[in-house]
C-alpha cells in the first residue's frame, strides 16, 4: 500500500502563491493532483509520470500551476501561482501503481489517495 501525505495548504489572497507537497511512501508509476470545492465534485488538476517527468495540467490551471516530482524524496509538488477564489478547494494527491494511462481526467485509475490539504483564496 502506498501512503500519501499532503502539506502546504493555507489561506492566501487572490494573486498569491502556494506550493503543495505530496510525500509518498514509495515512487509510483503515475501521480496526480485533484481538488474538491465546497458543494462540487472532485476534479482533476494535474498528472505526472515520475519516471520521465512528463506532466499535464487541466485547462483551468494551465499557465498558473506547475506539477513536478522529486524522486529522491518520493515527493510530488504543485506550485500554484496567481491563485484565484475559484481555486479554493481541498487538494488531494493520488498514486497509480500499475502501468497504463496517466491522466488527471480519470480518478478511477488511481489506487491510493491522501487525506487532502485545504487551500483558501480570498478576493
Amino acid at each position: 500500500e502506498v501512503q500519501l501525505v499532503e502539506s502546504g495548504g493555507g489561506s492566501v489572497q487572490a494573486g498569491g502563491s502556494l506550493r503543495l507537497s505530496c510525500a509518498a511512501s514509495e515512487v509510483s508509476y503515475c501521480m496526480g493532483w485533484f481538488r474538491q470545492a465546497p458543494g462540487k465534485g472532485r476534479e482533476g488538476v494535474a498528472a505526472i509520470y515520475p519516471g520521465n517527468g512528463r506532466s499535464s495540467l487541466a485547462a483551468p490551471v494551465a499557465g498558473r500551476f506547475t506539477v513536478s516530482q522529486d524522486n529522491a524524496k518520493s515527493t510530488m509538488y504543485l506550485q500554484m501561482n496567481n491563485l484565484q477564489p475559484d481555486d479554493t478547494a481541498m487538494y488531494y494527491c493520488a498514486a497509480r501503481r500499475s502501468t497504463g494511462a496517466c491522466t488527471y481526467a480519470s480518478q478511477m485509475i488511481f489506487d491510493y489517495w491522501g487525506q487532502g490539504t485545504q487551500v483558501t483564496v480570498s478576493p
